[in-house]
């Protein structure tokens, strides 16, 4: 009876060493006990198996019903979750899932997008991240319903056009191969945050300007060696380009009024400079304020101010008003003062002084010229000219005429002189106010 339990207590510690097992025997039996233990052989029944095969039959009866159990709550919540189970296949072909809402198929091991899932018209969400998955069929345009696609981490090396039809507003494609990023990504008007880091890429196209709703942009661990100014039209809060080759961020930038966030560490900037890119978001946009009010501010396109307009000559008159509106003439205008200090200089003449001159002359000219239009009226009531051409012979009295005639013709040279004089001192007058 002791050598039947001493011989189950070896056997269970055989599958672990020999070394126990004969420490075991020799300790209970001795060595013929030993060597009757390690000669016997037992030919009935299938051989032993350890505990851990057991257990991992276990464990895949575990899963499958597990795997069952999550596809009919799929069926009754709309929401497919089969995360995490290495699957290779979509498994849900038993099922009527075409009414799922959210599908999470990640950390498994898919080569393609199932065909399956693109006639889940209703489906909103759908997470494939940590797969094998290489490229995006055509059949996705089925799901118009789409606004959240991941698809981090797998082997992707382009991402087609026919992707950026979907209503989508997040987009995760990080951790691939892609190289670069289609044009068409401009129609993608909905789309409120894109994460294209990890990647190849080494140009962003200028469409991604056009993305009008994007709040949150990552193209972190690029090639990229410059960045779009389209970017300064978006209502971007989080942006983030780090360790990529960037030297410059555009001028243009300072327009981002809603960022937050700003990511730009690894990269070799010159503009603005790196002791400057440390202090953080709002020193970067002082520099680059800076930056654009200098490059606005260029010699060949200064704008100098202009030269004020000249005044148009205006009739003089003898109001101090009508040469010089703009002057003061208060009680500390120096005009008029009677007390001991002259304002004005007893040596050189005034402007005062000067405008009263020309008025002064103005109306002389002016008297003059009345004169001889009062002499020139009283001269035509005696000038009663025939048609018929008068004798001299015969008319004492055309002598008289003649001298008439040509007192006349003195009468109207004067006037002329007169008036030249009036408009030389009015020319005079206009380029003293041009001058001053």
């Amino acid at each position: 009876m002791r050598m039947g339990g001493d011989t189950a207590a070896v056997r269970c510690y055989y599958c672990k060493s020999n070394f126990f097992f004969t420490k075991m025997a020799s300790s209970q039996g001795g060595v013929g006990a030993v060597t009757a233990l390690q000669s016997h052989h037992y030919s009935s029944g299938p051989p032993w198996t350890p505990g851990f095969s057991q257990y991992q039959h276990q464990q895949q009866h575990h899963t499958a019903r597990s795997l069952d159990r999550a596809l009919e709550d799929a069926v009754c919540s709309g929401i497919l979750n089969l995360s995490g189970r290495k699957l290779r296949e979509y498994p849900g072909m038993s099922q009527d899932l075409t009414d799922t809402t959210q599908a999470d198929l990640s950390k498994n091991r898919l080569t393609e997008i199932p065909p399956d899932l693109c006639l889940f018209a209703p489906l909103e969400s759908l997470n494939l991240y940590h797969n094998c998955i290489k490229c995006v069929p055509e059949a996705i345009i089925n799901l118009q319903m789409l606004t959240y696609l991941d698809i981090s981490r797998n082997l992707l090396s382009v991402l087609p056009k026919y992707l950026f039809s979907l209503p989508l507003k997040v987009l995760l494609v990080s951790n691939n191969k892609l190289v670069s990023i289609p044009e068409e990504i401009g129609k993608a008007k909905e789309l409120m945050e894109l994460d294209v880091s990890c990647n190849e890429i080494q140009v962003l196209p200028a469409q991604v300007g056009r993305l009008y709703a994007l709040r949150e942009l990552n193209i972190r661990r690029n090639c990229l060696h410059m960045l779009p100014e389209e970017l300064s039209d978006l209502p971007l809060i989080r942006l983030d380009f780090s360790c990529n080759k960037i030297t410059e961020i555009p001028p243009a930038y300072r327009k981002l009024r809603q960022l937050q966030h700003i990511i730009l560490d690894n990269n070799p900037m010159q503009s603005p400079p790196a002791q400057i890119c440390l202090k953080g978001k709002v020193h970067i946009l002082k520099y680059l304020n800076i930056q654009a009010c200098r490059t606005d501010k260029k010699p060949d396109t200064l704008d100098l101010p202009s030269l004020g307009k000249r005044c148009i000559p205006q009739p003089l008159t003898d109001s101090m008003e009508d040469f010089y509106p703009s002057k003061n003439h208060g009680p500390d205008s120096g005009i008029g003062s009677d007390n001991g200090d002259k304002r004005l200089s007893t040596t050189e003449p005034s402007d005062d002084d000067t405008v009263s001159l020309h008025s002064q002359v103005s109306e002389t000219a002016r008297a003059d010229a009345l004169s001889l239009l009062s002499k020139m009226d009283s001269c035509k009531d005696q000038d009663l000219y025939d048609f018929i051409d008068p004798n001299p012979d015969e008319d004492p009295a055309l002598s008289e005429c003649d001298g008439q005639q040509s007192g006349h013709v003195s009468c109207i040279k004067e006037l002329e002189k007169v008036l030249n004089m009036s408009h030389q001192s009015k020319d005079k007058e206009n380029w003293k106010e041009e001058s001053g």
